[in-house]
């Protein structure tokens, strides 16, 4: 039977190997997240280089001292990949040190267990002995331990810009376009939009009131506070105003066109929005930088346009594009147009939130787009099959001129497609939120090269130049520096002051301010907010049946996306014709990069986008006219020959005829890319009629009263 003393001894030995397993776990516990998440401290210059003769480099402070009219800027470690392993190493090494060398202070056991004790000593000791060969003595360690954080300023500069070229393809769209579609005379007018929205309010705001005064009538202990706060003169104007001017899904509609005092003469303002956004885009692609001021502007403009444009505002890219631009506003200064915001010791580190916050907004975008697909019920998509994109490339709503090329390769090949397609929407995102910075650039390389395929092989509107913007911001400033060559650097990430920051990484010269107690709570807040608005999102991603390009919250700021889940074998078209006389001839309306002259060769004009082209691709796929409603007025808009929906075709195949067609019809053709090198580039064949029905013809008055009907 074990004696007393030895069970003690043994009670000694458990307890100080625990203590001493808990106290080196915390500890590497601690360090760990301390430099994932990107709070680890100002890097300070090292000694090496505060006097290196050498650097004959103009270095930001010096830059800054010679611009004396330029904020503050600064400069950051850049040779972080290999500093900051290095670093943490060195820490942990040193902490555990201090960590045995209190251990062995502490271990003076009496008695029996003296014997236990001393050998613990001596174990300690040794270890002690080795970590102490392998520290540098304090002085060197203080100039070159000082864990660092990567830097994000000119990520950040390269993001802005492509998310100011998509600004500005969406803004040209919205400039020579919207008239048509929803201008006063247009397809689908705005007006509609917001008369019928304001009747909501009005009867909401009609309800309220009878209910305000069916409350007065009940004494209510303890709400008398809340009743005066909601009945303020502020809440009142804020519900009539904004609350309840909602939509057919109650959703609330932000959009500057309620300031229009005359909303049949909306032309102006369509216009005078449009050239506001290019404006503002413009300025945000020239300097590289903006404020969340500017970013604000820019998302009111969009998401007016999509308040009030109906189904031609209704693709998945446009709720995505502002969702990127309201993370954009925390991303950047609040005033500040300075891409290198700071003062003359440093400068303000990118929020780390919102940059993963961004990641995460790309990862939700290609897991849903893979996860779309798989639950789908196209076996095209299936393994078995895999045969998806020898369909696509013919199908998809608008090719380009490469597109025959990709149809036409071996099939083989497209099953390869098919198969790189599911790894890159659904194991790639993962590698975008993983602490390994490595392997985070990977994922992000992944599927920006995935996006550029998909630009060179159809015209998909600014959705993949979209894509890339936030896959830029897996990047940091070191990556670019050492990957892009001079020339690449002028051109994507060239400012005034890049040169100066950009040597300031080299030399290692760079100082990162602590980020302002503001900004951490507004930062904070804001990914708090995300993440509470996408949890819906991933459990619609896990649902067996996921909707695709929707939203869960009322002002649509987190939303779920997909596409192409079921792709068709193929292609039909809508083809528009009319002639004066009811017995022909029959003149066909072509548009500007739909299919339809057999002879033209598709056009390359992304991240520009044809909507009513696009539209019309949509038409065929869904069936009768009776989902497509819009489609009645553009036939009527056709007959009457107004000028703004005229503009939104290739030609009028009635100019210079000196007559007007008086009857109008829809057919559907079955399109087919003809061989490579052959001539014409299409095969079409008739189906059938697809509008009016049977062997009819439409007319003015035709198309007015079925209008009229609905």
């Amino acid at each position: 039977m074990p004696s007393y003393h030895h069970v003690r001894t043994s009670t000694f030995d458990v307890r100080l190997r625990l203590r001493l397993r808990l106290l080196v776990a915390i500890m590497i516990l601690a360090q760990s997240s301390y430099t994932v998440m990107g709070f680890a401290r100002p890097y300070s210059r090292p000694a090496a280089h505060a006097k290196n003769p050498l650097l004959k480099t103009t270095t930001i402070s010096d830059a800054r001292s010679a611009n004396t009219s330029s904020r503050v800027r600064l400069s950051q470690s850049t040779n972080y990949s290999d500093r900051s392993s290095k670093r943490l190493r060195i820490k942990t090494k040193t902490m555990l040190s201090s960590i045995i060398a209190t251990l062995l202070m502490t271990i003076k056991p009496a008695g029996a267990a003296t014997a236990a004790a001393e050998k613990t000593k001596t174990m300690l000791s040794t270890v002690l002995a080795a970590l102490s060969t392998t520290i540098k003595p304090a002085g060197a360690a203080t100039a070159t331990a000082v864990a660092a954080a990567p830097s994000y300023h000119l990520t950040r500069i390269l993001f802005l810009r492509m998310l100011a070229i998509v600004y500005i393809a969406a803004f040209s769209v919205a400039k020579f376009q919207n008239k048509g579609l929803i201008g006063d005379r247009g397809v689908a007018p705005a007006r509609i939009v917001l008369n019928d929205c304001q009747k909501r309010q009005e009867l909401r705001s009609a309800r309220r009131k009878e209910w305000a005064e069916e409350r007065k009538k009940y004494s209510q202990k303890g709400s008398w506070v809340m009743n005066k706060l909601s009945d303020s003169r502020i809440a009142t104007l804020f519900r009539d105003k904004f609350w309840f001017r909602t939509d057919r899904a109650d959703r609330p509609l932000p959009c500057l066109l309620w300031l229009a005092k005359d909303r049949r003469n909306l032309n102006p303002w369509l216009d005078g929005l449009a050239n506001t956004g290019l404006l503002l885009s413009t300025i945000m692609l020239a300097t590289g930088s903006a404020n969340a001021l500017l970013i604000f502007a820019l998302w009111l403009i969009q998401r007016s346009f999509m308040s009030v444009g109906g189904v031609f505002y209704g693709y998945g890219w446009e709720p995505q594009l502002a969702e990127l631009s309201f993370h954009a506003m925390f991303l950047v200064p609040l005033l500040s147009m300075d891409p290198f915001f700071g003062s003359k010791s440093g400068v303000f580190a990118v929020p780390t939130l919102v940059l993963w916050a961004i990641r995460f907004y790309l990862f939700k975008i290609m897991l849903g787009a893979g996860l779309i697909k798989i639950k789908s019920s196209d076996k095209k998509w299936k393994p078995g099959d895999m045969s998806t994109m020898y369909y696509f490339y013919e199908t998809q709503p608008v090719p380009n001129p490469f597109s025959r090329q990709f149809h036409f390769m071996p099939k083989a090949w497209h099953k390869f497609e098919v198969w790189s397609n599911h790894f890159v929407e659904l194991v790639a995102p993962f590698l975008l939120l993983l602490p390994f910075r490595k392997w985070r650039i990977s994922g992000a390389i992944i599927e920006i090269m995935f996006q550029l395929t998909l630009i060179t092989s159809g015209n998909l509107s600014f959705l993949n130049w979209l894509t890339i913007a936030p896959a830029l911001l897996c990047l940091d400033d070191v990556f670019l520096t050492n990957n892009l060559s001079s020339f690449a650097q002028k051109v994507l990430i060239g400012t005034p002051m890049t040169s100066s920051f950009a040597a300031s990484l080299k030399s290692g010269s760079m100082q990162l301010l602590h980020t302002p107690m503001p900004r951490k709570v507004i930062s904070l807040a804001f990914f708090m907010l995300m993440a509470k608005l996408n949890v819906k999102v991933v459990q619609n991603l896990l649902a067996k049946r996921q909707l695709m390009n929707a939203s869960f919250d009322k002002l649509r700021l987190a939303g779920t996306y997909g596409a192409f889940g079921v792709v068709a074998e193929e292609r039909e078209e809508l083809i528009i014709e009319s002639a004066v006389d009811a017995n022909g001839p029959w003149k066909e309306y072509n548009f500007n990069v739909k299919p339809g002259d057999v002879n033209r060769t598709p056009r390359w004009i992304s991240p520009y986008h044809h909507r009513i082209d696009w539209q019309l691709w949509i038409s065929a796929q869904t069936g009768r006219i009776e989902r497509n409603p819009w489609m009645l007025s553009l036939l009527l808009k056709l007959l009457q020959q107004e000028k703004d929906v005229i503009g939104l075709l290739e030609s009028d195949p009635w100019d210079g005829s000196g007559s007007s067609p008086k009857y109008i019809r829809v057919e559907k053709y079955k399109y087919s890319y003809n061989k490579r090198g052959s001539s014409p580039y299409w095969n079409r064949e008739r189906i059938g009629k697809y509008f009016p029905y049977g062997q009819g013809v439409l007319t003015e008055a035709m198309l007015k009263d079925i209008i009229r009907g609905r």
